[in-house]
């Protein structure tokens, strides 16, 4: 018992000092939760692959669209406590924040994490704790421990049922929790789960987060946090699925869809969500599938949510092909291909996936794209003979339909009085 007293007070007085901490993956999460733990006080080292992004990065140039993040960034740079590098280093606390892509079958894709993994094994020591933050089917952060542990056979995982020494690992799934746009706020602000495998893997945890963090932190095991970011998520996909479903009997019926859903959330009890060309994103697009791969036999509902979700791009579709009739020659403005708005992320973007599908079945038809938040075309459609990338003003006024897919906000103040004579498919009801 003596042991073990002594070991638990060299671990907190290891972590009274200002910890260094290894931020895996910096993307849409990790980037800005990197910089904003760093002005909070921590030495954070930011590991990324993209070594372009990272020149950039140390530059204190923002590689994606995030308002504050530029000037945080800058902060964070010129204080000495950020660095990015594409090298791992060794630190006292990593945090895993790579994407989790889901296989055909809907499961986890595991090849991005293991990757972190297999760039932290070696630099562990003993004393570190290992926390992921990417959203993950239940068992995953398992499924890391059980990695990193199989490369370095002389450490071992923390037990609530055995003292720690020296050669001890703690691992935690501290699931982010943030909107896309909202990022520095809530960052900050908004309450956050803290599962970690034993208790002090969680106190460990508790104590990384708490640095920046001004929201409740929520202490529970990993295998429940991971479950509680998907079922945020589900909620909101079974939500927006039953929103999507009224709009297409709303449709049939020749009744105004957001009419109906503001009137009926006037009951003090109910709150529809709104409905749209689909569901993007890599959270609520993903997430609910992770349920549905875990338990096929009693995740009925949330399944059925995901397939209507899934399919709403194709009755989009429809509707434009009813809105140009004959196609040929015709000109066709697609405004939007974010997931959301007023950001660039276009991760599993029905919008974009919309705009691709419109632009190989009507090759003859011209196709203006605006996105404002983007430079340049991506992939999928740069280069296409029939695709262009216009500014508001020039795709409507020679376009004979317009597709309204994303509600930013160049959208909502836009003369409405410029799309007349013109067919109008509005899937955000701005207009």
């Amino acid at each position: 018992m003596l042991e073990h007293d002594h070991n638990r007070q060299r671990v907190e007085d290891k972590m009274s000092s200002t910890p260094h901490v290894a931020f895996v993956g910096l993307g849409y999460i990790g980037l800005p939760t990197a910089v904003v733990m760093a002005n909070s006080g921590l030495q954070v080292t930011g590991v990324d692959v993209n070594a372009i992004n990272v020149d950039k990065i140390n530059r204190g140039e923002v590689t994606i669209v995030e308002p504050g993040l530029e000037d945080e960034l800058k902060k964070a740079v010129e204080s000495g406590r950020f660095i990015a590098s594409t090298e791992q280093t060794k630190a006292d606390a990593y945090i895993i924040a790579v994407p989790t892509p889901f296989t055909e079958g809907h499961d986890v894709d595991m090849k991005f994490i293991y990757s972190a993994a297999e760039a932290i094994a070696p630099q562990l020591e003993g004393n570190e704790l290992v926390v992921l933050e990417s959203t993950s089917p239940p068992l995953t952060t398992q499924k890391m421990a059980k990695r990193i542990l199989e490369l370095r056979p002389d450490l071992k995982a923390d037990s609530d049922d055995a003292p720690a020494d020296d050669k001890t690992i703690y691992f935690a799934h501290c699931p982010e929790r943030i909107l896309p746009g909202n990022a520095m706020t809530e960052l900050r602000t908004n309450d956050r789960i803290i599962g970690g495998q034993t208790s002090e893997a969680t106190r460990r945890a508790t104590e990384i987060y708490a640095s920046f963090c001004e929201g409740e932190l929520l202490p529970t095991n990993d295998v429940t946090a991971e479950m509680a970011k998907l079922t945020e998520n589900s909620f909101r996909d079974v939500n927006i699925a039953f929103a999507n479903e009224l709009s297409l009997i709303a449709d049939k019926l020749d009744i105004d869809v957001w009419e109906l859903i503001e009137l009926a959330n006037h009951h003090p009890r109910v709150n529809i969500l709104q409905p749209g060309p689909g569901v993007g994103g890599h959270c609520i697009a993903v997430d609910p599938w992770f349920i549905v791969s875990s338990d096929p036999e009693n995740s009925k509902l949330i399944k059925t949510a995901r397939n209507i979700n899934d399919d709403k791009p194709n009755w989009v579709i429809n509707k434009v092909v009813e809105a140009l009739g004959e196609p040929e020659g015709k000109k066709l403005a697609v405004l939007g291909l974010a997931f959301k708005p007023d950001i660039d992320d276009l991760r599993e973007s029905p919008a974009l996936n919309i705009a691709c599908d419109l632009a190989d079945r009507f090759k003859n038809t011209a196709i203006s794209i605006v996105e404002p938040n983007i430079d340049l075309l991506p992939d999928r459609l740069a280069g296409l003979d029939n695709v262009e990338l216009h500014s508001l003003d020039t795709a409507v006024e020679s376009a004979d339909a317009v597709l309204m897919l994303v509600d930013h906000k160049e959208f909502k103040e836009f003369d409405v009085e410029k799309l007349k004579g013109k067919k109008v498919i509005d899937t955000k009801g701005i207009w």
